[in-house]
């Protein structure tokens, strides 16, 4: 059951980025622009910037389900992970609550008017979202139902706005992989539409360069795929690269980036943004940065003690679902190839058998597997 409510979280996921529809607010280029500008600035973590804009938004359209919308963008985001902080937890529930208050007062209830709809499948979507990171999966299921007529409508979209790249190509990829990944989703799927792998993953990059509201998003999620489900790390580094050089100061796509070119091979590159995420000292970041510099010292330095010592340190951090589960199967995976270079193949076997719990990248599986 967990997987089929990670599954349609994960599609939710697809539709939860702010894109532009034919309504007054989002067909007024001014507007457009300011919404730009504030998740720009939420983004790179300049918060009170953020405010500045979106109060410019709110004042121009005061009520509009876009202001909430807004708001819980900048909690989402200044509280990450928001999921363990309870009181700001709640008032994120509460803004996207009065997003679906204002929509059907300046829309009417169930209205299919295109940004009323868009509205819906962004609160739903959202709260579904946090439900599913906080193993509500039955509050996650409520909220993803009411939000998936809305996500399928989003579909048919695409040839309306360029925006709707990202979205649709998030979908055509994700409903192919995750079933193939997971196989015991599959009798779900006889409830979603067909997708196309290779369709998906050209849709995701013309959103990174075609997307105005979308791109960083786009380029977050391909350089995702890349790193997790195709193993192609190569192909992950010029999304991570373009995220950095647009957003220096946010701390995941730095992980990302700092990830990309770890894994395909580019040690020395990766000090530099290693030694900046060191920073990093609370939350989960240090189980980044420890599992980054094991890999540093196992694979650049030649150095097994030193690696080992931070592998361990990495798995004193609990992981975080979202962000950090997978450094976790990355050091147990450090861990074991450390044991197994040293004639202790029971110990590998053990680290590789903690390393399958966590593990999700198809490149950690498969090494993990092929030492069993």
């Amino acid at each position: 059951m967990k997987y089929y409510f990670r599954f349609f979280c994960l599609v939710i996921l697809c539709f939860i980025v702010p894109v532009t529809t034919n309504a007054q607010l989002l067909n007024d280029p001014a507007s457009v622009k300011m919404i730009q500008n504030s998740l720009d600035n939420i983004y790179n973590y300049e918060f009170e910037e953020a405010q500045k804009t979106i109060a410019l938004v709110e004042a121009k359209y005061p009520g509009h389900p876009v202001n909430y919308i807004l708001d819980s963008f900048v909690l989402y985001w200044k509280y990450l992970p928001i999921k363990d902080n309870a009181a700001k937890s709640k008032e994120y529930i509460q803004l996207l609550n009065q997003c679906l208050v204002a929509i059907n007062k300046k829309f009417g209830k169930d209205s299919r008017n295109p940004e009323a709809v868009f509205y819906t499948m962004v609160a739903r979507g959202y709260m579904a979202m946090l439900y599913n990171y906080r193993g509500e999966l039955m509050n996650a299921a409520g909220e993803g139902k009411k939000a998936y007529n809305a996500l399928t409508e989003g579909l048919s979209l695409i040839s309306k706005n360029p925006e709707f790249y990202f979205t649709a190509g998030m979908y055509n990829y994700y409903v192919e992989v995750y079933p193939e990944e997971h196989p015991i989703i599959k009798p779900v799927m006889l409830f979603f539409k067909k997708g196309d792998k290779v369709l998906g993953l050209k849709q995701i990059d013309q959103g990174t360069r075609l997307g105005t509201i979308t791109r960083a998003e786009s380029c977050y999620y391909l350089a995702r795929i890349y790193l997790k489900h195709e193993g192609k790390p190569d192909k992950a580094m010029p999304y991570a690269q373009k995220l950095m050089d647009l957003y220096p100061q946010n701390v995941i796509y730095r992980m990302t980036h700092i990830e990309s070119l770890l894994l395909s091979g580019r040690y020395t590159q990766a000090v530099s943004g290693i030694n900046i995420l060191k920073k990093n000292t609370t939350s989960f970041y240090p189980l980044a940065w420890h599992t980054f510099q094991g890999l540093i010292q196992e694979k650049e330095e030649k150095d097994d003690a030193a690696a080992q010592k931070e592998y361990l340190l990495a798995l004193r951090t609990p992981f975080d679902d979202q962000y950090t589960k997978e450094y976790h199967a990355m050091s147990y995976a450090g861990l074991a190839r450390i044991a197994a270079r040293a004639g202790n193949k029971a110990k590998a076997r053990e680290y590789y058998k903690k390393c399958l719990e966590k593990a999700e990248y198809t490149t950690t599986i498969a090494e993990a597997k092929g030492f069993m």
